[in-house]
């Protein structure tokens, strides 16, 4: 059904949207929508909802881990 939406549909539909929502909701409109789809995409990697975090390695640590010392 969307696939027959083509052209002078789209410019009426965009209208009716601008005419209902009005200039100023309009872009508040497209950023919930956008942050929507992000949490949705996020979702789909994570569906367990826990995120995978790794801690960068810093170059103290890996000289520790490499067995230098600092004179302590």
């Amino acid at each position: 059904m969307l696939a027959e939406i083509i052209g002078p549909d789209i410019l009426i539909l965009i209208a009716v949207v601008a005419l209902l929502f009005g200039s100023t909701q309009i872009p508040k409109l497209a950023r919930s929508l956008g942050s929507a789809q992000r949490e949705f995409k996020q979702g789909l990697d994570h569906p367990d909802g826990t995120e995978v975090v790794t801690a960068p390695v810093t170059a103290p640590v890996a000289a520790q881990a490499a067995g230098s010392t600092d004179g302590r």
